[in-house]
């Protein structure tokens, strides 16, 4: 729907002739000449694969990528949905306690996930299961968390990639800090921060901007702007777009189509090659969508309109990248057909592994807190050890 037949439909309605009917017009046309001219005014995106999947080129960002590897984004991004759609229906299914969908996400997760080398670092968000996957996590220990039976369920270290943050934002301070490590270490590896367009209110990312710009750390702040912090739309939550808030802060921000992979890739790829030469963070304002709820305790019909997903659904991450393939015979049907398979079989993996992962013991949460013990835990762990005790004493009784 589009804002002049939102604004005919009003004056329809309205034709009493009234002077009410008459401010209400003057109101609506205002409105809707200074929404015309900030759409007027928008900054175009980073692309490099159109919404039908045709190949484009951009004077600062290109990339040249072989058949093989456009046909593995391709599998990164069906799996990393499978997996999504199979993590969704297990809590449905009372198997997972919640689950934040990255439906739609695909292209910005797997496409800046691609630009990282393997001694770089990542500090995620809890929604980057896209990240992890080419990261070297595992699907499965992604769910850990999301049923309760353990509190992140990888080594960072070994992949590099930290555990899943909670709190919004928080982890944008961890990203600087460990950054401004990394260049007193003398390395050249850099730090990529993922954070979703309603974490850019808090404070903590905006003290990261301001750490990381005076101490010049190399870090790549990722923002999906997807759209929606919960129920609050972008527009109410900034008057400009996000990426132009570098630009206060003293360093460069870029905005990309986040619903392109390739588009991602190389500028996520260009912003990381910054950063190594020790010229500071720069800020990437991926812009893409969330076609699911913010999380399965959410219900997204309650606050944004179907036409609004239905024109986000034309321009699939993954759909155009397939157009593009099947377009330029980079991939036939034999692939597509096994990369089916694949999908399948990562799915009935997942729900096996989760259904069978064991009830860690009740006392369990209050081990490793500190490493030499604390008088609150302490209290802590008598009070639930007696809680448990009730509930024993109350089915013998």
């Amino acid at each position: 729907m589009t804002v002049e037949s939102t604004a005919a439909r009003k004056t329809t309605r309205r034709s009493s002739g009234t002077k009410r009917t008459a401010s209400a017009s003057t109101s609506t046309t205002k409105k809707t000449s200074a929404r015309a001219g900030a759409e007027a005014t928008e900054p175009e995106l980073v692309q490099l694969l159109t919404p039908e999947g045709e190949r484009v080129q951009h004077p600062d960002y290109d990339i040249d990528l072989s058949a093989e590897e456009l046909r593995g984004l391709y599998r990164d991004m069906v799996l990393t949905r499978r997996f999504d759609a199979e993590a969704t229906s297990l809590q449905r299914q009372g198997e997972l306690g919640l689950w934040a969908s990255l439906l739609g996400q695909e292209a910005a997760q797997i496409g800046s996930g691609r630009a990282l080398r393997d001694d770089d670092y990542v500090f995620p968000t809890y929604r980057e299961h896209g990240v992890a996957w080419v990261r070297g996590v595992h699907p499965t220990n992604l769910l850990g968390m999301f049923r309760g039976v353990n509190n992140g369920g990888w080594d960072p270290n070994s992949n590099n990639f930290h555990l899943y943050t909670i709190v919004l934002g928080s982890q944008t301070l961890h990203a600087t800090g460990y950054a401004m490590g990394i260049t007193k270490d003398g390395a050249d590896s850099a730090v990529l921060a993922y954070f979703g367009d309603g974490a850019s209110s808090q404070g903590d990312v905006n003290e990261s901007f301001v750490f990381s710009a005076v101490y010049n750390a190399p870090v790549v702040f990722f923002c999906q702007n997807n759209q929606w912090a919960i129920s609050e739309p972008i527009e109410k939550q900034t008057r400009v777009p996000l990426y132009q808030r570098a630009r206060g802060f003293g360093f460069p921000g870029v905005r990309v189509d986040g619903n392109d992979v390739l588009a991602c890739l190389a500028v996520t790829r260009s912003a990381l090659e910054r950063a190594r030469r020790g010229e500071g963070p720069t800020l990437i304002e991926a812009f893409t969508y969330r076609m699911a709820a913010h999380t399965t305790s959410d219900d997204p019909t309650r606050y944004r309109r179907d036409a609004e997903r239905e024109e986000w659904e034309a321009k699939d991450p993954i759909l155009r990248l397939r157009a593009y393939l099947e377009n330029e015979g980079h991939a036939d049907a034999a692939f597509f057909e096994e990369l089916e398979t694949e999908s399948e079989e990562l799915g009935k993996h997942v729900r096996e592994v989760v259904r069978a992962m064991p009830v860690p013991e009740h006392m369990a949460i209050f081990d490793h807190t500190y490493a030499d013990g604390h008088a609150l835990v302490d209290e802590e762990r008598a009070q639930f050890a007696a809680f448990q005790a009730s509930f024993e004493g109350g089915e013998d009784e």
